[in-house]
């Protein structure tokens, strides 16, 4: 049953041999994972991923070729934890309203509002709905559901997002880390991120101090003196936090370039994902495992208040995400995305975010503003000014 899957693995450019695979198949049949998924899933990229750059492309063969046995992720917290069956779901249809019938819908009314309509509707509904206004279906205009459209509610059962309005997204959601071996078409970008180097002499004496020989020496009357320092290397410490996902996918070109240019110019380089605002924890990568989990707090104690902290994202994101408990897109975050923004920026010294969105469009966005002034106005757009203005502020 595991050569199909093991075809496709070679397909995508994955060394699998058929050593890897016999040990899978060996492994399982010793029990080792059992009848559970997850646990087949770990055995499976252990037994066959040898080189971590491969992970993300396998975890999309096996999300490929294993689609519709994972379970489904539901919205937990104090406010929804039930799974909907897959028929109330099923696609027939998408609706595409003009933005005058969008306008002319009625909004929920906030973000405690809708999570409680959710679980009212979850407890009235027991039957699939197709294009109505009310009741959790497909293709209409109520604020659950799929393949509809209205300016403010939560997405369930749909691959991808259209409009980008939802508040809530109800599916487990996987992201690729950023490449970082982008080639750039310009050298313009790393230029202007050396203006944030600051170098110095630290460690081992291991080269060789010319002036400080020539000097000795003469002293010595001309007798060789070799005189040793320390490597001149880049004292700066940058913790580059990254948004991924959703609208962000519009930008991880830009995003590739930034990432490679930092980590040629940067000795002392952390980077870390989130998606849309930093909440309690972090992502060392986006296969979003709970192995690559990093907490915040972890995080503001490891690292010093001497380290830059750089932001990238769009900051495109709903208002609730930003300033509500529980508004995450994907968790249920116990306090706001600005509680969290602002233990980072009390705890660094020198904070910068970096927003691909063209400067001339901040204001079409009602969270650009708000995390502007939480930044203490350090917010730079990703052009070649931008990048040289930070590096300046931050310096």
């Amino acid at each position: 049953m595991f050569a199909p899957f093991l075809l496709k693995l070679r397909a995508s450019g994955l060394p699998v041999s058929l050593t890897e695979w016999l040990a899978l198949v060996g492994a399982t049949r010793a029990g080792v994972a059992e009848f559970q998924v997850e646990d087949f899933y770990f055995l499976a990229r252990a037994t066959l991923v040898k080189d971590e750059r491969h992970m993300d492309r396998f975890d999309r063969v096996f999300s490929e070729h294993f689609k519709g046995v994972l379970p489904e992720t539901t919205i937990t917290g104090e406010v929804i934890t039930r799974d909907l069956p897959e028929e109330w779901l099923r696609k027939l249809a998408e609706k595409l309203l003009s933005e005058e019938e969008r306008q002319a819908i009625e909004r929920t009314g906030g973000f405690e509002a809708l999570m409680e309509l959710l679980r009212q509707r979850l407890e009235e509904q027991k039957k699939r709905h197709q294009g109505g206004n009310r009741m959790i279906g497909t293709a209409g205009t109520s604020p659950f559901g799929a393949h509809g459209d209205n300016p403010e509610g939560v997405r369930i059962g749909q691959e991808g997002s259209r409009r980008r309005s939802a508040v809530k997204v109800w599916d487990k959601r996987e992201f690729r880390d950023l490449a970082d071996d982008a080639a750039l078409g310009t050298r313009a970008m790393k230029l202007a991120l050396r203006r944030l180097r600051k170098f110095a002499r630290q460690g081992e004496a291991e080269e060789l101090d010319m002036a400080g020989t020539i000097g000795a020496t003469a002293r010595n009357a001309g007798t060789l003196d070799l005189r040793m320092q320390p490597p001149r290397r880049n004292a700066v410490k940058v913790l580059l936090l990254l948004d991924i996902g959703g609208s962000m996918d519009d930008h991880i070109r830009a995003s590739e370039e930034l990432f490679t240019a930092a980590k040629s110019e940067f000795k002392h380089l952390v980077h870390l994902y989130f998606h849309n605002c930093p909440y309690e924890r972090l992502w060392k990568q986006n296969h979003r495992r709970a192995e690559h989990m990093v907490r915040t707090e972890e995080v503001l104690r490891t690292y010093g208040p001497d380290w830059r902290v750089v932001f990238v994202g769009d900051a495109s994101m709903s208002p609730y995400e930003l300033l509500e408990p529980g508004g995450s897109v994907e968790h249920w975050n116990e306090e706001s995305g600005q509680a969290w923004l602002r233990r980072i920026t009390g705890h660094f010294r020198r904070v910068g975010w970096i927003n691909p969105v063209p400067e001339a469009h901040w204001g079409y966005t009602r969270t650009i503003p708000l995390i502007e002034k939480l930044t203490e106005g350090r917010m730079f757009p990703m052009t070649l000014d931008g990048l040289d203005r930070m590096a300046k502020a931050l310096r």
